[in-house]
């Protein structure tokens, strides 16, 4: 299965209209500092994402403190502050991250088995619009045996309109190992806690379904979170590659979570029990973006078309 990177195409967007009191900021350059436990991303002066590869109370990479291009945090805050921020799942919703409640019989998704960071096979990089990197992951069992490795090819885009994430990963081994069935798989997010429904947020999906108990366990192209933080409209959209091996059955929750699970068939109701075996000499490739944004609360917000610009971007 091939894998292909896109590294420094840029495209001008029209999702949303950009007010000209902030359309200079999106003049800035991305750029990456490269740490001993993480990279920063920055947009001009501003840090708009660490990935953390290296955290001894999380014991695979994840993205905290990520923000829209206005600065304003759309996850929530990593470690949850008390007092501020729901404090529930502390260590499994960082922020953004891919993870898998069984992989291979093994709990990554809870902590319970670990993901290594091994190396960057790709210098992370910056130019101009976009800000890169490649990363090779080992999968370890909680007996400390590798299960799998992991290729992860990320590329940020700054667009007219927000951050898109282009997020691919190819997992494969020199063993057999499989995916199976449960509700906790695939790419997560975590919302920033006043974007959460039960603080007035909404979720909406791309078949028209609105708030978490009627998107939950249902496919979708397309994910979106957004509510209010101070007086402007913050969101973060899950986009799910048509190119997957199967369509991705939404996991989506009240107080401010959503994942795109294409493995939990049984677990989310939709049929018998799903094992997806990957052989020796074979590989499981899957592709999926983030789209992060504010604006205006007056101003329409067109999903579908940030959808259909990140299938543009990214094949």
């Amino acid at each position: 299965m091939k894998i292909f990177l896109l590294l420094a195409i840029f495209v001008p967007t029209h999702f949303i209209c950009c007010p000209a009191a902030w359309a200079d900021s999106l003049k800035q350059k991305l750029s990456i500092e490269t740490l001993d436990d993480r990279l920063i991303v920055r947009f001009g002066e501003s840090e708009i994402a660490h990935y953390v590869f290296q955290d001894p109370e999380v014991p695979r990479p994840y993205f905290a403190h990520v923000k829209t291009p206005r600065g304003t945090q759309a996850t929530r805050n990593y470690p949850p502050v008390e007092g501020q921020d729901k404090t529930d799942h502390k260590t499994i919703h960082p922020g953004i991250w891919m993870a898998f409640g069984d992989l291979d019989g093994e709990d990554f998704w809870r902590n319970k088995a670990s993901i290594q960071h091994v190396k960057f096979v790709e210098t992370p990089q910056a130019s101009d619009n976009t800000a890169s990197f490649v990363e090779e992951k080992r999968y370890l069992a909680s007996d400390g045996s590798e299960v799998c490795r992991e290729i992860f090819h990320w590329t940020m885009y700054s667009l007219d309109d927000g951050f898109l994430m282009e997020w691919n990963a190819t997992f494969s081994s020199q063993r057999e190992f499989y995916f199976g069935d449960q509700e906790e798989m695939g790419l997560g997010v975590r919302v920033a806690t006043p974007v959460a429904e039960k603080n007035g947020g909404l979720l909406r999906d791309s078949k028209g379904r609105k708030k978490a108990k009627r998107i939950w366990s249902n496919a979708a192209r397309w994910c979106d979170y957004r509510g209010t933080i101070g007086e402007q409209t913050v969101g973060m959209s899950l986009l799910c590659h048509p190119e997957n091996f199967r369509p991705s059955w939404m996991h989506a929750r009240d107080y401010g979570f959503m994942a795109a699970n294409p493995f939990g068939r049984k677990a989310m109701h939709k049929g018998e029990e799903s094992k997806i075996i990957v052989k020796p000499g074979e590989s499981l490739h899957l592709r999926f973006g983030v789209w992060i944004y504010e604006t205006e609360p007056d101003v329409e917000i067109d999903i579908e078309a940030a959808y259909r610009k990140y299938i543009e971007l990214c094949d």
